[in-house]
């Protein structure tokens, strides 16, 4: 019996999905930019699957940016916006993000830091989630974007993205009274607002979309993260936001974006965010998060020397993160994959680093013990006898482990 616990990496693509998509890679192939009849029906794809991804978002079709994944999203969503505030002349812009970002928001950022960009890292609290004091007090004259993820692909905590939206709000909506207070002639230029990203990659099987609930500016998703297609992702820009392309050679996506529209690709990622209803999401939760608990709880009972990592009561009903003290993490997935049970040591984007994980680190969690760790990630056609079989295999294997391991201490 194959066992997959690695949801968080990626996803299946749903028959549903695969369905939509399969006239797109035959009888519709024609190219989306081109005027004539092949094209157009192309067209009307990619059309469709814009709406269905703006009304997930409640946010108009035209503010949905097609791109090749999350990555590009997020790449797009901070440089863009820099690139033009520096082309308006905003002098020593400033960025807030977090520790435990994905390295595509956290490499951008570290390589605009050594183009003269201002860049605070936020640490988190033991639980994984951003300190709203310390982003409050983070936030300076010269900020201009905050970038915090939605939820943490490694540990599954929940960012409180809604609360540090209306942080971000009420802060521009007094910069601008406070200007508009100053006698006309006085005035120096209109101040320039504070805009919000959040990278929902993680978030969006489980948590809300909506744009206007949550107080975004901008928004990235991925497509093999819903039950889509992999090469694929959207980007939100809310109307007014300044945005510049960060790669050129063409006219696509309102300028943003160049090169060919992936049409079977977009016309997936419409037919998965249109299976993300409410009542589906809410089911599928309740019964992940049963699952879930029945792995913890299993585990934790069965096996000695364990490190839950993950905060139930505030993470993705998918994720169990865990160090197993006296073990590498590579050893475990390794033992795991030789009895056909996929699990991760971390984010899949950084699981050829031999480096200790930055976000546990970041929570506080000794090197050593970083390194003893696995994630099973969770989805929604795992079954309680798959839960049963792991329960059953991993206790032995990590007691064989720790007797290979002349350090580990009982």
């Amino acid at each position: 019996m194959k066992i997959y616990f690695d949801h968080s990496a990626t996803t299946p693509v749903d028959k549903k999905v695969l369905k939509e998509m399969m006239p797109y890679f035959g009888e519709k192939f024609g190219n989306p930019s081109s005027i004539h009849g092949f094209g157009q029906a192309a067209m009307a794809g990619v059309d469709k699957a814009r709406e269905q991804v703006a009304k997930f978002l409640n946010c108009e079709p035209g503010e949905i940016i097609f791109t090749s994944g999350a990555t590009e999203s997020d790449n797009l969503a901070l440089r863009g916006v820099i690139k033009v505030l520096k082309s308006q002349g905003v002098k020593n812009p400033h960025i807030i993000t977090s520790l435990i970002e994905h390295d595509a928001v956290l490499q951008p950022c570290l390589e605009m830091e050594k183009e003269g960009v201002e860049i605070t890292f936020l640490p988190v609290k033991s639980n994984g989630v951003v300190d709203l004091e310390k982003l409050r007090k983070a936030i300076k004259d010269n900020t201009v974007l905050v970038s915090v993820m939605y939820v943490n692909s490694e540990v599954g905590s929940i960012q409180p993205i809604r609360e540090i939206g209306k942080i971000i709000e009420k802060i521009n909506e007094k910069k601008l009274n406070d200007w508009k207070n100053i006698r006309t002639k006085d005035r120096a230029e209109k101040p320039q607002p504070i805009y919000f990203h959040t990278d929902a990659t993680q978030a969006l099987n489980f948590l809300p979309g909506n744009t206007k609930y949550l107080h975004v500016d901008l928004l990235s998703l991925s497509g093999h993260k819903i039950y889509g297609p992999k090469g694929v992702g959207a980007l939100f820009v809310k109307n007014g936001v300044p945005m510049k392309a960060i790669q050129l050679g063409g006219h696509h996506e309102k300028n943003l974006r160049s090169g060919t529209l992936n049409v079977p690709g977009i016309v997936g990622l419409g037919a998965a965010v249109s299976l993300l209803g409410e009542k589906t999401v809410k089911n599928n939760n309740a019964k992940i998060a049963r699952l879930r608990d029945m792995l913890v709880d299993g585990i934790m009972k069965n096996i000695p020397n364990v490190i839950l990592n993950t905060n139930r009561e505030n993470s993705t009903p998918a994720h169990a993160h865990f160090s197993f003290l006296g073990v590498e993490g590579e050893s475990i997935l390794i033992a795991l994959d030789l009895e056909e049970i996929a699990v991760s040591t971390g984010s899949a984007c950084a699981s050829g680093s031999l480096k200790a994980s930055h976000v546990l680190l970041a929570m506080g969690i000794k090197k050593e013990i970083a390194h003893n760790s696995i994630r099973f990630s969770l989805g929604r056609d795992n079954t309680e006898e798959e839960i049963k079989g792991v329960i059953k295999i991993l206790p032995p294997i990590i007691k064989k482990l720790r007797g290979m391991n002349p350090d580990y201490v009982k």
